[in-house]
């Protein structure tokens, strides 16, 4: 393999030596699928390498995307197989990129034939624990790694923007009173994916993924204690709540899965994600029941300004730090912040238009509201 010229490439690929040197797969009972081998460094280096130059060129005046898996053929499904692989080259991955940027959808990177490492296919299914690395934008890749069947995101490893190195610290899940929505992130989470609650990751990456902003408040099922911190009357308060995704989720997973077509969970989450990209505050229960969508935030009487809120980010060697509200963000943040601030038991999700991603929950151990800001979780 040619000697990389990224200069952040053997860091990253050092980062993935130390990662699954940590979460090495448990054993396999006899019959059940094997886990993808644990990625050689040379391997790793040489696709960062490749995956960085080519996020530098243009494919008729479009900046590729692109998802690559370390993989063998013969361990990928059903995949596509070209007559004559690649060789791993920048050229090489931005002329394909239009053929595979929807999701889902991964260049198969492997040696071929004692041919170094080459591109020999397309594939949808990779083995667990398989190496992902992701091209997001010219200069911006993510290192990903596939957490297993029940899974509907992959798991961050690290992420690589210029010479920049931001790894993922799966022990910010252990903080005192992360939110549930940070843990399910994590590898080292005690949250298990299959988990209903989980749906918020979907909802999370789908407000992310509109591009246009947006906030969902997360409030306690059941009661009315919001409507003293909301501006009344309502914009679009919705009545009866719309329950059509609750009743889904308290199915059991695999009937959940059957429900397709435009019920089902997938389209369900995508269009709630929708509703926050109006203006104003989008507000569901921690049922999932949809209550209200454009609401203006307003003061809880008898509550104070939020003056300072403690920020943190899921990277190795982040500092908290206390700033006030108005340094994460505009009018969204601010709202989100007094929101959690006058309504300790709910939580509030904000989409940035650039891409960041903040949750802001109460922390009774630190007595005041705490922003996680989780962007890096969310590529």
């Amino acid at each position: 393999m040619n000697e990389p010229t990224y200069s952040v490439a053997r860091t990253a690929a050092a980062v993935v030596d130390d990662f699954f040197a940590r979460h090495l797969p448990p054993p396999r009972e006899a019959g059940a699928p094997e886990c993808a081998p644990t990625p050689e460094h040379a391997m790793v280096a040489a696709m960062v390498d490749a995956a960085f130059w080519a996020s530098l060129l243009r494919e008729e005046g479009r900046a590729p995307r692109i998802s690559l898996a370390l993989v063998a053929p013969d361990r990928a499904g059903e995949p596509m197989r070209f007559a004559h692989p690649f060789p791993l080259a920048a050229d090489a991955l931005t002329r394909l990129a239009p053929a595979v940027e929807r999701p889902g959808i991964h260049l198969g990177v492997w040696p071929v034939n004692g041919a170094g490492l080459c591109v020999w296919g397309a594939a949808r299914t990779l083995p667990d624990h398989c190496l992902v690395l992701e091209v997001v934008e010219p200069g911006l890749l993510v290192v990903k790694y596939r957490r297993g069947e029940d899974s509907k995101k992959f798991g961050n490893v690290a992420v690589l923007q210029g010479d920049r190195v931001r790894v993922v610290d799966e022990r910010s899940a252990r903080l005192p009173d992360a939110p549930a929505l940070l843990a399910a992130l994590l590898a080292d989470a005690p949250v298990s994916w299959s988990d209903a609650r989980n749906e918020l990751v979907q909802l999370a990456v789908s407000m992310r993924g509109h591009g246009r902003g947006g906030l969902l408040l997360v409030v306690p099922g059941g009661t009315h204690d919001w409507r003293e911190s909301i501006v009344h009357p309502v914009s679009y308060e919705v009545s009866p709540p719309f329950s059509r995704l609750a009743d889904l989720l308290r199915l059991p997973p695999p009937d959940r899965g059957r429900a397709g077509g435009r019920d089902g969970v997938p389209r369900l989450i995508d269009a709630i994600a929708g509703l926050t990209a109006v203006d104003g505050a989008t507000i569901m229960s921690d049922g999932y029941e949809v209550l209200a969508f454009g609401a203006k935030i307003g003061r809880r009487e008898g509550r104070g300004p939020v003056e300072q809120v403690v920020v943190t980010e899921p990277v190795l060697d982040d500092v908290p730090a206390l700033v006030a509200p108005t340094q994460l963000g505009g009018t969204r943040h601010l709202s989100a912040a007094q929101f959690v601030h006058d309504q300790p038991d709910a939580l509030a999700l904000v989409a940035s238009q650039d891409g960041r991603f903040t949750i802001f929950a109460w922390s009774p151990s630190e007595m005041m509201v705490h922003a996680h800001r989780i962007e890096v979780l969310l590529y």
